[in-house]
């Protein structure tokens, strides 16, 4: 196989100017390629107005080794195509299935491979099943009825289900597992593009019903999952796992898939048996990790972010990054943006929603944290991303493993308070003034050096959030010392990227759950020290995202697959 990387053709092409410009870079005539396949897509914006489409291809052809011998080009090189492989499987016998908590990305692909090699696991939700927690949360933002079991974060498909649904990852990927995601997310109904561009995104709106089919694939391997079920204490025995105990959830799964989705219970309580069980908690099961702590699990404080959803018209990012290029195929832009500040903090952008909107992301009662969530068209009229600061132990005053966690519900605890239980909005101009006055006039512009690029500009702009939202003094969210990093960050970025510092964005917050705040420790074997527990995915630290999530999910079932026989 070869490769071919940067074919460049305009914005408006057919497969055949592909074709035509990959022969002409290995010096052959276009029907002497026999297969082509895109393996990275991307926008070229860097001299806007001009733009163009950059691909890499791999290619097929009669006399590889001459052709590439011929070219001499830096773009051509010989490649082997490296499929995933699941372990051969170990010796050991497992005395009972294997038992998996959480449904998130991590546990999800955890159970899809143990399922799916013949290891039956059984899946533990706290929440709804995706199409009911579906309608919890759309019933969250339109009346303000919490469910503290399902919700933005807790239910079917984790956090990530009501993102953007990107699939971007810094992860090295040596054994292919990267690609067997996307290749699992296509089988399940993503679009297929998502293998080959370079911000791959699959948006809430299809997440949806990608994670209902994991989910049926899995029982139809036979595997089982366990909705409304709450793990409440672990279980285990001179440092072996024995077990969890599970309380179930009145009425949890009256719906028409109760035989297919739930499992009917009469009891409220059940001991479930197990020598291996996989901690894939998710970010925001808090009561899981104060359990855990209770049990002596080995646990540590985590470095994670805080900060607040900073939001834009979509017209004005899309020109900051096409140069007011308009086009039907150019996608609602994106960006990335970072800063450091005098002190040496950074100050940085995440979770980027191009075409999205600020959504309450709670989960606990009179706690409100906000996350960003895109649809698969990202139609919106505004773009957002989280503004964070990177915060240690050395931010905060407890310093225990969970003191990260008493923080996070500090912070959310003032958000609720001075939105009265809506999300609050402050434009950036005001958080700014209140903030730091001229404090920072030495260092950047101020405020009165810039055209107010929104207020002229897009006079229609206003807050896009899903969910209930007031105008309120977000600056009183933060520590001083965080809200000045960030105004000193979003003034720096402002100074090359016009408007982005404009007094008429709006921030809202608070973007409290960006990852976890501990890290749940495992060794080598992915095995805590109790022995069968193996804690898994971005709640046990050790993932960033729906594929890092899901990657890592791979990994342990592998994991137990090279120890145990299949059931």
């Amino acid at each position: 196989m070869i490769r071919i990387n940067q074919i460049k053709v305009p914005l408006e092409h057919t497969s055949q100017d592909i074709v035509r410009k990959a022969a002409a870079v290995l010096r052959i005539a276009p029907e002497e390629i026999l297969t082509w396949q895109i393996v990275k897509k991307s926008i070229d914006a860097r001299k806007k107005p001009e733009i163009w489409i950059n691909y890499a291809l791999h290619v097929s052809v009669a006399s590889q080794k001459k052709v590439i011998a011929r070219c001499k080009s830096k773009q051509v090189q010989a490649v082997e195509e490296k499929n995933y492989e699941f372990p051969a499987a170990g010796g050991r016998k497992l005395l009972h299935r294997p038992v998996i908590i959480g449904t998130g990305p991590a546990g999800l692909f955890c159970g899809y491979m143990l399922a799916k090699h013949g290891y039956r696991p059984l899946l533990l939700e706290r929440g709804n099943c995706v199409e009911r927690r579906l309608t919890d949360v759309e019933r969250f933002w339109k009346e303000g009825i919490l469910d503290p079991d399902s919700n933005v974060q807790f239910g079917e498909g984790g956090a990530g289900t009501f993102s953007d649904g990107k699939l971007n990852t810094l992860v090295k990927d040596k054994f292919g597992r990267n690609k067997e995601v996307l290749r699992i997310f296509v089988e399940a109904g993503a679009p297929e593009q998502i293998l080959y561009e370079s911000k791959p995104h699959i948006g809430t709106d299809i997440l949806v019903f990608v994670v209902k089919r994991l989910r049926e694939q899995i029982i139809n391997w036979g595997g089982e999952v366990r909705f409304g079920a709450q793990v409440t204490d672990l279980l285990y025995e001179e440092e072996q796992v024995k077990g969890v105990v599970v309380r179930y959830r009145e009425h949890a799964g009256e719906t028409e898939d109760d035989a297919i989705t739930y499992n009917r219970h009469s009891v409220k309580e059940e001991l479930i048996e197990s020598e291996t069980v996989v901690l894939a908690t998710g970010h925001s099961a808090r009561d899981t990790f104060e359990m855990l702590y209770r049990k002596q699990v080995p646990m540590a404080a985590k470095s994670f972010a805080v900060g607040l959803r900073m939001e834009h018209p979509r017209r004005m990012i899309d020109q900051m990054q096409y140069g007011g290029v308009q086009h039907p195929l150019l996608p609602a832009a994106s960006y990335k943006v970072t800063a450091q500040t005098a002190s040496g903090r950074g100050v940085y952008s995440f979770c980027m929603c191009p075409g999205g909107y600020v959504v309450n992301a709670s989960s606990e009662p009179e706690r409100l944290a906000v996350n960003g969530m895109s649809y698969s068209g990202r139609g919106g009229d505004n773009s957002n991303s989280a503004m964070i600061v990177t915060v240690t132990p050395d931010d905060y005053a407890d310093k225990s493993p969970l003191g990260g966690i008493a923080f996070q519900r500090e912070l959310e605890e003032r958000a609720y308070r001075i939105g009265k239980g809506a999300v609050p909005v402050e434009t950036y101009g005001e958080f700014r003034k209140a903030v730091t006055g001229t404090a920072f006039k030495d260092i950047v512009q101020t405020a009165e050096s810039y055209d107010s690029v929104i207020e002229q500009r897009y006079p229609d702009f206003a807050p896009a959030v899903k969910g209930n939202y007031r105008l309120a003094p977000v600056h009183e969210i933060l520590p001083a010392e965080l809200n000045r990093a960030l105004v000193e960050g979003i003034e720096l970025i402002g100074r090359n990227v016009q408007g982005f510092s404009d007094g008429s964005a709006c921030l809202s917050g608070v973007e409290s759950r960006t990852s976890s705040p501990v890290r749940i420790i495992r060794d080598e074997t992915g095995q805590s020290v109790i022995r069968g527990l193996y804690p898994c995915g971005e709640g046990a630290g050790y993932a960033g995202g729906i594929t890092s999530a899901a990657m890592d999910g791979m990994v342990i079932a592998e994991k137990i697959a090279v120890e145990f026989m299949p059931l």
